[in-house]
């Protein structure tokens, strides 16, 4: 079993940042790839950002040059650094992880297919 652990969620001002940070524990070594969800009220969860192993990232077209995903291995952290936050970024954030084939996979279909996730931690942007 995977254990993950989301916190730094928030409120923030339109412009601004936050970042949100995924512990993880347990059968570690059974993961090769990590990503971050979100969902906003009405809405179907959504692949935002994913990391493998490598350190290769990829990101939906809606946060590129805004969002950095980061793997800290030392510490089993996951980050996701958010910046020029807009109202659409409001929502509840999720870390998940799994084995994964590619990371445009983890983006695409990991909302359905991945096994392990945290709890979520809420992000709310205002004008």
């Amino acid at each position: 079993q995977v254990y993950l652990e989301e916190s730094g969620g928030g409120s923030a001002q339109a412009g601004g940042s936050l970042r949100l940070s995924c512990a993880m524990s347990g059968a570690i070594y059974r993961t090769t790839c990590m990503g971050w969800f979100r969902q906003a009220p009405g809405k179907e969860r959504e692949g935002v950002a994913a990391i493998n192993n490598d350190g290769e990232t990829m990101y939906v077209e809606s946060v590129t040059g805004r969002f950095t995903i980061s793997l800290d291995n030392a510490k089993s952290t996951l980050y996701l650094q958010m910046n020029n936050l807009t109202r659409e970024d409001t929502a509840m954030y999720y870390c998940a992880a799994d084995s994964c084939v590619t990371l445009d996979w983890v983006l695409s279909i990991g909302v359905t297919r991945f096994d392990y996730w945290g709890q979520g931690t809420q992000v709310t942007v205002s004008p």
